[in-house]
């Protein structure tokens, strides 16, 4: 068969815990708490969520105390942003190749470290602004290595009904700590000074260090050796070009941080001065009462996920949000913009969960973390072009009148939609299947061995081509995100009956990597290929390209390489 994959479903690593039989929960809002794992790692993430949002307030304030440049205290967020958007993406190529939970704690460990290091050289008197940001790019290369494993890894902790609740209780946790986060490091500072900020900040990643610790993760050996660093990035992005789902979900998470969510991240600062006439506590106000409705919002993610199409969802809360932007814009009252911001609250958690959420349940387990880290950087890369945007025209025309053509372009957003419409949740099996059967291999060749070129051969009824052709353009995008390079399709001019699928592997290892990423739903569409044939089959051969790569120069030569593929098997497995 061309397809070289069996029906059966066997758990394999990384794979979502399914529910113990018998079990008919659905996805409550609070229901992942019940599960010890995530219980535990959800209850620490508190804290170092807090530990996060309060050493950005102590980390600024101690900035104005050794400088008095308004760039170098506006530097500190940047510091510690730009480790997050530059590291994410390989961090999370990392995550998918080994131990989610081990690359956790090395991210937690990098953060608190140097937070303690800086509270150390703060107490003896030394710190200097340079210090300062060295320490806030640290904490972000932390924050970096860890949020994509943790994110991946929830679906390892909970079951999969349970995945949208357990994911919106995750920005539950962060929001939890953008309420109250920056007025208790305010009190810190008060009480004992920003030393006192970069101490408990330390302190706080220990928790969910030992939680992540004492979590018995069940793992299973791959048959194959983890991708190159560079060749696990290269793979993360073949699949999201190749996926028209994850393709819409990264270019929509786009559209929403520019046209929605950098307005009132970056210029809610601008609307408490320039159109409210109030001071920073009416700035704290209006922060609490964003990160209020997202605690609200996002306990109905499971629900909203459950009763509607997640296009039509999403098309709503971006409107819903464009027309609260221009309200805000539009609005002198401050009870009034409070009201609204807290809408805006409940539907950006709203939005963003439902995104992440299409993603991790739509992105087999081997490539989640790649494209959770292309998500969450098309996100932010939207906001960060946004605010500079969006702070551009309010220069020019005023506060107000950016905040309605945001609102206007917000709402024009949704109609990316009806050309890049987001899957539906859980619409397609992500399952992983195990490769059919043994593969005739007549020769030794190794991982190395290559390039590798794959010909399945199909006999469709001529009466029937147009209806193949469309089919194996389906299966075109299965096999070019998974690994294929090269695909074509040929039509036998002598026999019109017979077509031939060509494409390429750069080496053996590559193929036998490829065979191991099939999952159910690209298995149907073979199915669905294979069912217009003639004789409802393929015929699969391989083929290795430049075969001196197979032969020795001589027969003294020994050929060390443990790895040897001996009748489509790897030796020791």
């Amino acid at each position: 068969m061309g397809f070289d994959v069996t029906s059966g479903q066997e758990e394999k690593q990384g794979r979502m815990r399914q529910p113990p039989e018998g079990d008919e929960r659905r996805g409550g809002a609070l229901v992942p708490l019940s599960e010890p794992v995530f219980r535990r790692i959800w209850s620490a993430s508190l804290l170092s969520n807090f530990g996060q949002l309060i050493f950005g307030v102590g980390a600024a304030w101690e900035m104005t105390r050794l400088s008095d440049s308004s760039s170098l205290v506006a530097s500190v967020q940047t510091a510690m942003m730009i480790p997050i958007m530059i590291v994410t993406l390989p961090a999370g190529a990392l995550s998918d190749m080994f131990d989610r939970r081990k690359l956790a704690m090395i991210g937690l460990v990098v953060s608190s470290v140097s937070a303690a290091i800086l509270s150390l050289v703060s107490y003896t008197g030394v710190t200097t602004p340079a210090a300062l940001l060295a320490a806030c790019v640290m904490i972000g290369i932390g924050t970096a290595i860890f949020s994509p494993a943790w994110q991946s890894s929830i679906s390892e902790q909970v079951s999969r009904e349970n995945l949208p609740a357990a994911i919106s209780l995750t920005s539950i946790s962060y929001n939890i700590a953008r309420s109250f986060g920056p007025a208790i490091g305010g009190a810190i500072i008060v009480a004992w000074g920003a030393k006192a900020v970069f101490v408990f900040t330390s302190l706080f990643y220990v928790p969910l260090f030992l939680a992540f610790l004492t979590w018995k993760r069940e793992t299973t050996l791959s048959r194959l050796p983890p991708e190159r660093i560079d060749r696990a990035i290269y793979s993360g992005l073949r699949y999201s070009i190749h996926s028209p789902g994850v393709r819409a979900v990264l270019l929509r998470a786009f559209a929403f941080g520019f046209a929605t969510n950098a307005v009132i991240q970056a210029m809610l600062p601008l609307v408490v001065k320039d159109i409210l006439g109030g001071s920073a506590f009416v700035l704290g106000v209006l922060l609490g009462a964003q990160g209020i409705g997202a605690i609200g919002g996002a306990m109905f993610v499971s629900r909203i996920s459950e009763r509607y199409e997640n296009e039509k969802a999403i098309r709503a809360l971006v409107v819903l949000a464009g027309l609260v932007i221009i309200g805000v814009g539009l609005s002198p009252w401050l009870v009034l913009t409070t009201v609204l911001i807290f809408m805006f609250g409940i539907f950006y958690i709203l939005i963003a969960a439902l995104m992440n959420v299409t993603i991790q349940m739509s992105a087999p387990r081997w490539v989640v973390a790649r494209l959770l880290s292309l998500f969450s950087s098309a996100m932010t890369g939207g906001i960060a072009i946004g605010a500079l945007t969006w702070g551009a025209l309010a220069d020019r025309l005023g506060v107000g009148p950016a905040f309605a053509i945001a609102g206007i372009c917000s709402i024009a957003s949704m109609a990316i939609g009806f050309r890049f419409r987001l899957p539906n949740i859980g619409e397609e099996s992500n399952d992983e299947i195990e490769p059919r059967g043994a593969m005739n291999v007549g020769m030794s060749i190794t991982r190395r061995s290559g390039p590798v070129v794959i010909e399945v051969t199909y006999k469709v009824d001529p009466d029937l081509a147009r209806e193949f052709y469309k089919a194996m353009n389906k299966l075109r995008r299965a096999r070019l995100r998974i690994g294929a390079f090269n695909w074509s399709l040929s039509r036998n001019i002598a026999e019109p009956r017979v077509w031939l699928e060509r494409y390429q592997c750069p080496t053996w290892g590559d193929y036998l990597r490829m065979r191991d990423r099939y999952s159910l739903a690209d298995m149907q569409l073979q199915d669905d290929v294979n069912a217009i044939c003639i004789d409802g089959q393929s015929h699969a051969s391989r083929w290795l390209e430049r075969p001196y790569g197979s032969v020795r120069a001589s027969e003294e030569i020994v050929d060390n390489d443990i790895n040897v593929i001996e009748s489509g098997r790897p030796l020791g497995t």
